[in-house]
């Protein structure tokens, strides 16, 4: 039992939870439900799950608020979260991703979809096995000690940037399409818009501050990672 993922699922509609529980246990996970954000960090508090299920309209705190504050608590920050929400215009998801969630699946969602998301999520969370160190330039990334830095000053990244970050690392010079790049960082068994990535390389960006202009965006190709750059330029330019 203790190598079945723990996943809290955080829904105060009874239906939906009870229906997301049984297929969890039905695939190998330990779900645990939790119909408020109060009862929620009650839970995480006891133990940390390996994932979080987060509906965004809930009763006190929303699932957005939620996610903004489990991401700045040291215990939390690397959970992955996905939230669930009948919220599924661009504008909504957009937020969601930037409150701090890796995924977003609108309702009425598919269980089977649900579960391969899941599965996705995980194995994105998965210890990276290349533990070589990486320099583009001034910047460096230490896959051992999980730390990026650029003219030795420490950069603070979420861990969707991070992954974003070594891959582009590691294929210096090359043009990445979105899709590549969904398949390569976020897997390809999730079901997410190109888009998503758009919102991931804005945050990289700005993350960066002076080197978020080796970050290029190559107009109709993709984004593509290089040493041969102006870094007093602004890094904000190509969008």
């Amino acid at each position: 039992m203790r190598n079945m993922p723990a996943i809290l699922v955080v829904e105060d509609e009874p239906a939906i939870a009870e229906l997301v529980l049984v297929n969890l246990r039905h695939s190998g996970f330990r779900p645990t439900w939790a119909m408020d954000g109060v009862t929620a960090q009650r839970e995480i508090d006891a133990a940390t799950p390996d994932l979080i299920l987060l509906d965004w309209m809930l009763p006190g705190d929303s699932g957005l608020q939620l996610a903004k504050r489990w991401r700045g608590d040291v215990r939390t920050k690397e959970v992955p979260i996905i939230m669930l929400t009948a919220r599924g215009d661009e504008a909504d998801r957009v937020a969601g991703l930037d409150a701090g969630a890796d995924d977003y699946i609108a309702k009425p969602f598919s269980t089977r979809e649900l579960l391969a998301r899941v599965r996705a999520v995980l194995r994105r969370k998965a210890p990276q096995t290349d533990e070589t160190k990486l320099e583009v330039g001034a910047l460096k990334l230490d896959p051992v000690t999980h730390r990026v830095t650029f003219e030795d000053q420490a950069i603070k990244l979420g861990p969707t940037e991070y992954r974003l970050l070594q891959y582009l690392m590691g294929h210096v010079e090359r043009v990445h399409s979105r899709a590549q790049l969904l398949d390569k960082v976020w897997g390809d068994q999730v079901y997410i818009e190109e888009r998503t990535v758009d919102v991931h390389v804005k945050r990289l960006r700005e993350a960066l501050g002076a080197a978020g202009a080796m970050l290029e965006t190559v107009r109709g190709a993709g984004y593509r990672l290089t040493a041969e750059v102006n870094l007093a330029q602004d890094p904000g330019r190509s969008k």
